[in-house]
This record gives C-alpha cells, structure tokens and sequence, in this order.
C-alpha cells in the first residue's frame, strides 16, 4: 500500500501528514479526503493550476501529464520540473512525497 507523504505547509498542514492510499486514487481527492484543504477551485475539472503540488519523490511512478495538464502548469505559481495537478496525478504503486506550494495563483493575489 502506498503512502502519501505530505511535507509541512504552513496554511494547509503544519506538521506535514502520512496517508495511506490505494493505487488509482486521485491524489487531489485523497488530501481532502484526509482533512488537507488544497484548493480545487475548478472542480478537478483540470482548468485551473490551484491544486498545483510538487512531487518531491515518487514523479516517475505517475502516469505522465497530457497536454492539457501541461499547457494549466505553464501558468502555475512556482512550477518545478515535478510539478503536476493533484486533481489528474493517480496515485501508483510507489510511495509519493508531495510538497504543497506555499502559494496558488489565487493565493498570490490574496495574500501579500
């Protein structure tokens, strides 16, 4: 069983969390389900970059983004090389450690 290792983030998860997961769960949907209030403001509906996460270990076991994902994480704030959606990253066999990004683009016009 995979774990979802989720490093501290201020706002969202100070003390950082572990999850367990099953492979083909949607990562966007398992950190809310575990009380981790990433922002979906499109619905998982893959049409904004708030879920945005970087994938610090375990990037390789994702099936790889499509080009609709990869066109969103253009205009994502921050974006890394191991960047992904949450709302389309389906989780695999292997652990993953996933790094919330301090701020969204939304997030960046809120807060200064």
């Amino acid at each position: 069983m995979p774990k979802i290792i989720v490093l501290p983030n201020p706002d969202l998860c100070p003390d950082g969390a572990v999850i367990d997961a099953v492979p083909g769960q949607n990562l966007c949907k398992l950190l809310l389900e575990h009380d981790i209030e990433i922002e979906h403001a499109c619905e998982m509906s893959c049409a904004c970059t708030t879920c945005h996460v970087v994938v610090r270990e375990g990037f390789d076991s994702l099936d790889p983004s499509d080009e609709l994902e990869d066109d969103m994480l253009d205009k994502a704030w921050g974006l890394e090389p191991q960047s992904r959606l949450s709302c389309q990253a389906i989780v695999a066999e292997d652990d993953l450690v996933v790094d919330i990004p301090r701020y969204t683009v939304n997030h960046a016009r809120e807060h200064h």
